[in-house]
């Protein structure tokens, strides 16, 4: 497990009495669990920094998050992490189990955002992409139903083991376009996988595997996210149909609320664009401001998920769908597995 502090030790509590309203207004220490990787390290430059430079409030960042050990936290009775970061099924989840708590949005006072960004439930802080990509000199898609057209376009593929992620892609590949996927034909999909699936060399579970098997020529094409390939001179890639979603912030059931109120800010510097832009400079993913293209370089726009030209081209995942669905279609994909 990871585990960093952006300023080490804890401020003393005094030992007299109750403490005034203004003292427990507000702690001067909170701990968030993150994902982990460069995107904990973009939150802790374009996000923590700011934080402590303005408030002189100290984050704790541990890693990884995951449903699993956000349910443990609140079994538990525990008071001490905060912030915990969610998928965006996972927060569709953990709403519906009772794990986070609904967002003062009027504390938090954000700059503009993206309103899928801005949950009851979820600050969404950070955007990724799962786009097609080829290696370079192969005949270059531009769509899915292409890049489901093993005729027309030759090579092996490398598709991801996640039916949320693999299915709608497929579906497309049968003409249905980007604003009428939900809700998903799951028959159609995996029709659609079953005439593919002999030119599919590997069905990756790993992020670093699909550019990796696409250096070294053991496919050709595959369905990967966008960060991994972008501004690599070995790729070819294009958002066209691509699957735009969102890492969220969700504030864990039974936090103290003197660590909500510190939490709340930390949102508020997550909402401006200029610090999006530093965290930006650490991974090519982008957060939720409207305003943030202007403060990117212009010419590596076309590198990040929500850059205008990008967003236009995309879906955004339906949590909600895949909450009421993701169960069974789970087990239609184990049984597709099984005929591989």
């Amino acid at each position: 497990m990871k585990r960093r502090t952006f300023v080490a030790g804890a401020a003393s509590v005094p030992a007299f009495g109750i403490l005034s309203g203004a003292a427990r207004a507000q702690s001067k220490e909170i701990r968030m669990i993150e994902s982990g990787g460069a995107s904990g390290d973009s939150i802790e430059k374009g996000y923590i920094e700011p934080l402590f430079k303005k408030t002189g409030i100290k984050v704790v960042r541990e890693s990884p998050s995951s449903l699993g050990k956000l349910r443990a936290l609140v079994e538990s009775g525990q008071t001490s992490t905060v912030l915990f970061e969610l998928g965006s099924g996972v927060v569709v989840q953990a709403r519906k189990l009772g794990l986070i708590e609904k967002i003062d949005w009027a504390a938090v006072d954000p700059k503009p955002m993206f309103p899928e960004a801005k949950n009851d439930y979820g600050f969404g802080y950070q955007y990724f992409s799962t786009i097609m990509a080829w290696r370079k000199g192969a005949k270059e898609p531009q769509n899915f139903e292409q890049f489901f057209d093993t005729k027309a376009f030759p090579g092996k593929r490398c598709l991801p083991d996640y039916p949320h992620y693999i299915l709608p892609f497929a579906v497309q590949a049968t003409g249905v376009p980007i604003d009428k996927l939900f809700p998903l034909d799951v028959d159609t999909a995996f029709k659609k996988l079953n005439e593919i699936k002999k030119d599919v060399s590997v069905w990756w579970k790993a992020g670093a595997q699909p550019p990796q098997l696409m250096k070294d020529n053991e496919v050709q094409y595959s369905i990967c996210w966008s960060g991994r390939v972008v501004g690599d001179p070995a790729f070819g890639l294009n958002f066209a149909g691509g699957k735009a979603d969102l890492s969220y912030f969700g504030i864990v059931k039974g936090s103290k609320p003197e660590d909500r109120a510190a939490a709340y800010k930390l949102m508020h510097e997550m909402s401006l664009p200029e610090n999006q832009a530093k965290a930006a400079e650490v991974i090519s993913y982008t957060g939720p401001s409207p305003d943030l293209d202007a403060l990117l370089p212009k010419d590596k726009l076309w590198q990040f998920p929500t850059a205008k030209q990008n967003k236009a081209v995309q879906y955004f995942e339906n949590a909600e769908w895949w909450a009421e669905n993701g169960e069974a279609v789970n087990k239609k994909w184990e049984a597709f597995k099984l005929s591989l």
